[in-house]
């Protein structure tokens, strides 16, 4: 098992519920795919450093987890056409 994380901008337009909503469907895909998640970390808001769709804010938030080299890809490929979100970038940590 490698560890990664996973940094995800969600749209600064939408409710907080909602934006909760979009954190746990990315936990529940680590998860469906094998993986643990170990620790959930928010930013918050955050000035972008360009305009995405129009917008020039962010909520950032920095998803730690743990699973096999396939894990990342299989979410990655979902998160893509997930609504409001508008970047994602998956790291592995070295240990």
């Amino acid at each position: 098992m490698n560890k990664y994380e996973l940094a995800v901008v969600v749209s600064a337009k939408i409710e907080d519920d909602a934006r909760a909503e979009v954190i746990e469907k990315v936990k529940a895909l680590i998860e469906r795919f094998g993986g643990k998640v170990t620790d959930v970390d928010e930013w918050g808001k955050k000035r972008l450093a360009y305009e995405i769709q129009k917008m020039k804010e962010g909520f950032y938030y920095f998803v730690h987890f743990e699973a096999e080299t396939t894990v990342p890809g299989e979410v990655e490929q979902r998160m893509r056409i997930m609504d409001n979100v508008l970047r994602y970038l998956c790291v592995k940590q070295e240990a």
